[in-house]
């Protein structure tokens, strides 16, 4: 929890998505402000991937809150396989009908996919909107996560058609009443983007690094925007468990 001087002036009419990620709903008045998407950037080896699929997996057991996951990079049967070693079964909540992958990266590779729900005609927005709100009308989604939207950026290139593709994504999401998460790669931790455009297509920017100092790697966490409620301004140390990532909202780290 903060300081007083941490945090001022709380904001207490958003309703809020808990993420229950530990230690992280202390950094921003107890979770996301719902119906909103929030860019989660960081190095490889950052956690990424695994903020996400906690985020999705928390939603569904811990608050009843049906998820859609749309795997950009990884083909879905890859992600389920590492979500085992968190203890995070996702196959018994597709079998639920509690959790969606969509298969956006196979079809990119030209591999066939067996998957349920694929993504046919790779980096067309359209297609992947229409998929999206197919999913969230069959199982009353209410949180998302889109990871590797850095993989659009690389399809397109051009840094304004970028922000127009990404817009339409980020505002599909929310118009559909889904919060969520859109996770991008940075190459350092110097940068906030990949393309310089990500973090103007979403209402939070949420960076995670994995630096190293001296003889080992830190991992950190900063909120760098967060519109519409007050936040952390500091830079809090985390770490991977065995039950997935946890953060350490009352430590700071002060050099990077």
């Amino acid at each position: 929890m903060f300081e007083k001087n941490q945090i001022k002036n709380k904001t207490i009419s958003l309703e809020r998505a808990p993420t229950g990620i530990s230690g992280f709903d202390d950094l921003c008045e107890g979770g996301l402000p719902r119906n909103r998407t929030y860019l989660v950037a960081g190095t490889s080896g950052a956690g990424k991937t695994i903020f996400g699929l906690q985020y999705i997996y928390n939603g569904i057991t811990e608050y009843g809150e049906n998820g859609l996951y749309i795997a950009m990079e990884e083909r879905p049967e890859q992600i389920r396989e590492n979500a085992k070693q968190f203890g995070w079964d996702l196959k018994a909540l597709e079998d639920e009908g509690k959790l969606v992958i969509v298969d956006a990266c196979s079809t990119k590779l030209g591999i066939p996919s067996y998957e349920k729900y694929i993504d046919v005609r790779p980096f067309e927005m359209r297609s992947m909107l229409d998929q999206i709100m197919a999913v969230q009308e069959d199982i009353d989604a209410k949180r998302a996560v889109v990871d590797g939207a850095t993989s659009i950026g690389f399809h397109l290139q051009n840094p304004l058609k970028i922000r127009i593709e990404l817009l339409k994504l980020s505002t599909t999401l929310e118009v559909l009443g889904l919060t969520s998460l859109m996770t991008c790669e940075i190459i350092d931790d110097n940068t906030t983007s990949r393309f310089g455009v990500e973090s103007f297509v979403t209402e939070g920017t949420i960076l995670m690094s994995n630096k190293r100092m001296d003889a080992v790697r830190v991992r950190s966490i900063e909120m760098l925007k967060m519109r519409g409620t007050n936040h952390s301004q500091r830079i809090h140390p985390y770490e991977i468990t065995a039950n997935g990532i946890v953060i350490h909202p009352n430590e700071e780290i002060y050099s990077v």
